[in-house]
């Protein structure tokens, strides 16, 4: 029993010395394990070095070919395993195939347009996209106004030509001087009647903005009044084709046109008659040319836009009031008169001689040649320089004449005049002389046939 002690404490002893080498040898695993994941965790969010990446596949690789000799040595049917397994550096990563990268002749891939690359308008989020918004940078890209068509519309203004309730300024005496029961009327110099609700009441003007307006360069507001007999739709626009001459022409130029008595034999200027009225023609024009052009800013600019007047035939009447009694003459930059010199020779004299900033164009048929005679005659005793011929230059202060010969009729004269398209011919010329403050947008598009 004495002897049986020592044994038991050196079984003791020795047990404890081996639980102290198993622990040793535990933690020196586990140090063995986690110092390369150590490292690994420490080089994370770096850049890897090309070169050491191109090294280690090598070593990578020459590891794998001489363990795979070792095993093939050893252990044949391993070897046939890993081969089997495809566990080679070049089954892991296979080069890329040749049709995996450019699509068979039975293929086909999405072609893609640099307008697919232009900032999208937001649209109405189709049933099978996701319910989900994606960050994108098309926000960064310049801003590119998009591009529209010509803008021809008809819209109603209070201070247009008609209705028109006042006097009229040659009899001093009520524009409606005729009644028939509840119907008023108008009794022309012709001795005719046209009543009220059938000639005098459309407030409409006809707008025509082109494609390649843009507000933030100079232009200018083209005001057509047009002659007698006509409509804004079967006349203006259809026959004498006034909006396609200012596209044509490419000028930065919008056009007004208010309907003056509807389809009948009269000049009449109504509201033009007073005074101001052009003036807050012009001023409630500009609003409404801020909404249809899309921009509420652009008022302003509209609001201080120079002015071009063509007259056609009776439309000398509203032009020649508009420039004695509009308010706004100084805005005006240019007069065109189409075969349109019928009369009110002082108030045009009076326009041209104190505007000599501005150019005033009259173009006449043997209909109207004794009155242009008549007017360039007043000038030049005012000492005003007259042209007769287009053939120059349209400048600041420039005034000129131009006689038609046999063959051109005053129902086409705005069409065909000293030349065709004579109101496109007046925007060119204006444009090429930057005096005038206005510019060309765009280049002479072909005039159709018609």
């Amino acid at each position: 029993m004495v002897g049986a002690v020592p044994n038991v404490r050196a079984d003791t002893r020795a047990d404890r010395t081996n639980s102290g080498r198993h622990g040793r040898a535990l933690r020196i695993g586990l140090v063995s394990a986690l110092v390369p994941l150590a490292l690994a965790l420490v080089q994370c969010g770096k850049a890897s070095n090309p070169a050491a990446l191109a090294a280690n596949s090598q070593a990578n690789v020459q590891t794998n070919v001489q363990a795979n000799q070792v095993v093939a040595k050893t252990n044949p049917q391993a070897s046939n395993r890993q081969v089997a397994s495809g566990d080679s550096f070049e089954d892991r990563f296979p080069a890329p195939q040749f049709t995996e990268r450019f699509p068979s002749a039975s293929e086909s891939f999405l072609q893609r347009q640099m307008s697919d690359f232009s900032p999208k308008r937001a649209v109405q989020q189709q049933p099978e996209q996701a319910p989900y918004k994606v960050a994108s940078l098309e926000p960064q890209v310049p801003f590119k106004r998009p591009a529209r068509d010509d803008l021809t519309t008809l819209v109603s203004m209070k201070s247009s030509a008609f209705p028109y309730f006042g006097n009229n300024p040659a009899s001093d005496a009520p524009f409606l001087n005729i009644s028939k029961g509840d119907r008023r009327g108008h009794r022309s110099y012709s001795g005719r009647v046209y009543w009220q609700d059938e000639t005098y009441s459309d407030s409409r003007v006809l707008v025509h903005v082109p494609e390649h307006f843009d507000v933030h360069k100079p232009g200018v507001i083209v005001v057509f009044f047009h002659g007698n007999g006509a409509t804004l739709e079967r006349d203006v626009r259809n026959r004498q084709l006034v909006p396609q001459q200012i596209t044509d022409s490419g000028a930065n130029a919008i056009l007004l046109a208010p309907q003056m008595a509807v389809d009948a034999a009269d000049s009449s200027a109504g509201k033009f008659w007073q005074a101001g009225g052009f003036k807050r023609f012009m001023e409630e024009s500009a609003s409404h040319l801020a909404r249809l052009t899309g921009d509420p800013n652009s008022a302003r600019a509209f609001a201080n836009m120079p002015i071009v007047i063509v007259g056609y035939s009776g439309g000398f009447l509203p032009t020649a009031w508009s420039l004695e009694v509009g308010g706004i003459s100084d805005r005006v930059r240019g007069v065109v008169l189409l075969d349109a010199v019928y009369g009110e020779m002082d108030k045009f004299a009076s326009w041209i001689a104190s505007h000599r900033s501005g150019f005033f164009v009259s173009s006449y048929t043997h209909y109207t040649a004794r009155r242009d005679r008549e007017l360039m005659s007043m000038l030049r005793q005012k000492g005003i320089s007259v042209s007769e011929d287009m053939d120059g230059p349209l400048r600041p202060g420039s005034v000129v004449f131009v006689e038609t010969g046999e063959g051109i009729t005053h129902r086409d004269y705005v069409t065909r005049a000293w030349t065709r398209d004579p109101l496109k011919d007046v925007l060119v010329k204006m444009s090429a002389t930057p005096a005038l403050s206005l510019t060309r947008v765009a280049s002479t598009n072909p005039a159709p046939s018609r």
